[in-house]
């Protein structure tokens, strides 16, 4: 792999830089590679837009910022209306089915998956939301093992939770995998 630009975007409360975080980390801290993570918060702290820039490389990373990643997440109709033309020609843009419309064209492998709507069938619980789409950037891209983000998810949510979060993480990849 030589180096990996991820933008994940969305709205406060759907867990998107405690996403990216967790990204990070696991690349960093269990797969041997180099990671960078800066986020962005909109106005308000739930409910305001959020972005996270992730780069991920086997070789030194200089510069945090991320202008034309090669994957894009958009968790909202806003994110998706304002990323969308700073994906890197032949990227991955990920959406989520329920809250994002796709409505142009962009040079890109445009998956549309169900996550939101997976998640609360099969787990009920809305705050593994940004597991799930971590998981289908996983199954997508191939960029950290599953078992790092276990043991990164180990270290920052407590035991009870953990179960339900490597559901939603199976759930995602699952999803990712038949994209």
């Amino acid at each position: 792999m030589e180096r990996c630009r991820l933008v994940f975007s969305g709205s406060g409360g759907q867990g998107v830089i405690t996403a990216s975080i967790i990204l990070a980390e696991a690349a960093a801290l269990y797969d041997n590679l180099n990671a960078v993570q800066t986020q962005v918060y909109g106005a308000a702290a739930r409910g305001g837009s959020t972005r996270a820039d992730i780069i991920i490389s086997n070789a030194e990373i200089n510069f945090p910022k991320v202008y034309q990643p090669n994957v894009l997440v958009c968790l909202t109709q806003e994110s998706y209306n304002k990323f969308y033309p700073i994906i890197r020609p032949g990227g991955i843009l990920l959406t989520d089915a329920r809250y994002v419309k796709l409505n142009r064209k962009v040079d890109a492998r445009q998956k549309s998956l169900h996550m939101f709507e997976n998640v609360m069938d099969k787990i009920s619980k809305p705050i593994v939301f940004n597991i799930c789409m971590l998981g289908a950037v996983i199954a997508l891209t191939k960029l950290v093992r599953p078992d790092s983000i276990m043991q990164t998810l180990a270290t920052r949510i407590p035991s009870d939770f953990l179960d339900m979060n490597r559901q939603a993480l199976e759930l995602g990849m699952t999803l990712g995998e038949h994209a």
